[in-house]
């Protein structure tokens, strides 16, 4: 049987763009347009045509791009007090975008006609009517009317809200679209209010776009939809001004894989998590780990108890499976990680997991790692060297002998373009390598200087790369005496690891974090031939207990 049809309309590059920090480029706002098009949403809102010169000539220019789902929409607002429809500038320059739909806002709560727009009610009908009216006739093309703050004009004088409605779907309006502007409506509240317009204006096709302020944008949304709603206007990620708009990832997956309709194209549910990925990416912002069905760590476990019961059936603590909208599951490792959490992890890679002996040793490992500040939750590689210690099939593929941090003095300052310069000294084999290098920086130089040590010997190195350095007071209360966790993030060879090292001094840290990514990476490039041997074992051994 096939499943009802939800209108997705997304107002990322319009409404998303009015977001605190937010500011999307013409090239940006184009390459999103694509994504959203791929994804398979119906309809992308370009921007306000008379606003600003990059929405005029996002029109234009989206006009060479090849899309084969969405139709482009142009936003504007009903016409000015004193202008006719046809000789307002906002109009005509909605009319001159050209594109495949029109959407425009006007007033429904009787607040804003009287102090925003200061005109009579019976004006505000009029102006309605006419601006709906003169876009149907001089496009030829649809025409959206978003009902600005319907829901708190209905609440206010829901006689005269209805008759806002009324006035655009007389006029010729193909969608009219109930706003929550400001974000404060509850879902019983919205839910009558959706009954009664459909009550007082039979066969009026309905959207809805609301805002989050109250936390309650998804909510409302898919309350929505129960009440006979066909058409979602939002956001990707839920970006927007204030507390932003509603989140259209957590829409489609609940519309898709919870309440049977169909949002999307068959098979492009999956693309859910990426597109998501790839709107932070354009935004330049880190988002929400917890991000409902397309954060890093939606699917993310950590409870040994809760790992445990994962392995033997997901849906013991997952409301979807993550493929199905292109995310995937992640277990974690921490001092409340379990056996499970490991074996889940890592056996794989490791069979020797199945040793009781062998995890009981590494949980208690990490354990104390984590006590004296350590966290291996996004440092797998440096949690790998803890494995690999106590399964045997750690090497030392060189030795860190010291390093040396070189500052430049004041007179010196002008000829160094602010540049730091750090050697390290290493055991590679029965050879000794001392390097040095500048660098931005004190990390930058020690990370030069040891590829420079390095790389005749291993090659490979020459595609490890640094792409992530952060740092974390761990114990805030000790001040000046605070140790400082370092976390490094490399790419190698197509994956991503990170290191982790803690110490008082932020460079011993940086250094030992750096010196385990290129452990990791030389671990995970090179192949032996045989097991380690027992003597060297034992070494291992006796280098752990000191």
């Amino acid at each position: 049987m096939a499943r009802k049809k939800i209108e997705i309309y997304d107002t990322t590059l319009r409404d998303g763009n009015q977001g605190e920090g937010i500011n999307l480029s013409l090239a940006d706002k184009l390459d999103i347009a694509r994504e959203l098009d791929a994804m398979g949403i119906d309809y992308v809102e370009g921007g306000w045509p008379g606003s600003n010169p990059k929405d005029d000539e996002f029109f234009v220019r989206v006009k060479d791009v090849e899309l084969k789902h969405a139709k482009i929409s142009a936003f504007g607002s009903t016409h000015r007090a004193d202008a006719k429809p046809a000789d307002d500038f906002f109009l005509q320059k909605l009319v001159a975008a050209k594109s495949d739909i029109t959407c425009i806002f006007g007033k429904s709560w009787d607040l804003h006609v009287e102090q925003a727009l200061r005109v009579s009610p019976d004006k505000n009908l009029d102006m309605i009517a006419g601006s709906v009216g003169f876009l149907a006739e001089a496009t030829g093309k649809p025409v959206f009317y978003d009902a600005e703050h319907f829901f708190d004009g209905f609440k206010s004088d829901p006689g005269y809200a209805l008759a806002t409605l009324s006035a655009a779907v007389e006029s010729g309006a193909a969608r009219v679209i109930l706003c929550d502007t400001n974000g404060g409506v509850m879902p019983h509240e919205l839910a009558h209010a959706i009954r009664e317009v459909r009550k007082e204006i039979p066969g009026i096709k309905l959207g809805i776009h609301v805002h989050n302020d109250g936390g309650l944008g998804v909510a409302n949304t898919l309350r929505a939809i129960e009440e006979g709603v066909i058409q979602v206007q939002g956001t990707i990620n839920g970006i927007g001004e204030r507390c932003g708009n509603v989140d259209l990832t957590s829409v489609i997956g609940n519309l898709e894989l919870k309440m049977g309709y169909q949002a999307v194209p068959e098979g492009n549910l999956s693309r859910l998590t990426g597109l998501s990925k790839k709107v932070w990416e354009y935004l330049g912002i880190q988002g929400p780990s917890g991000q409902p069905f397309v954060g890093p760590s939606a699917f993310a476990h950590k409870g040994g108890v809760h790992v445990s019961a994962v392995q033997r059936n997901p849906h013991t603590y997952e409301h979807v499976e993550p493929e199905k909208v292109g995310n995937s599951r992640k277990i974690l490792i921490s001092e409340l990680a379990g056996g499970s959490n490991l074996r889940a992890k890592l056996a794989n890679r490791y069979p020797e997991l199945e040793d009781a002996k062998a995890v009981k040793a590494i949980l208690e490992e990490v354990q104390d790692r984590e006590h004296a500040g350590y966290s291996y939750e996004k440092a797998d590689g440096s949690f790998d060297l803890v494995v690999r210690r106590h399964v045997g099939k750690f090497r030392t593929l060189f030795e860190p002998l010291y390093y040396r941090i070189y500052s430049p003095s004041n007179e010196e300052h002008s000829d160094s373009d602010g540049l730091i310069e750090a050697s390290v000294k290493i055991r590679v084999g029965e050879n000794v390598e001392l390097c040095a290098a500048e660098g931005h920086g004190p990390v930058d130089a020690l990370n030069k200087a040891l590829r420079k040590a390095l790389i005749e010997r291993y090659p490979a190195l020459k595609e490890l790369h640094l792409t992530d350095y952060a740092v974390r007071v761990i114990n805030s209360t000790e001040e000046t005496a605070a140790k400082v966790r370092v976390y490094l993030e490399h790419s190698f060879e197509g994956e991503i690891f990170g290191t982790v090292g803690v110490n008082v001094d932020i460079i011993k840290a940086s250094w030992n974090a750096l010196i385990e990514a290129y452990q990791y990476a030389l671990l995970q490039h090179v192949e032996f031939v045989s097991e380690i041997s027992e003597g060297e074992q034992e070494g291992l051994r006796q280098d752990k207990s000191r």
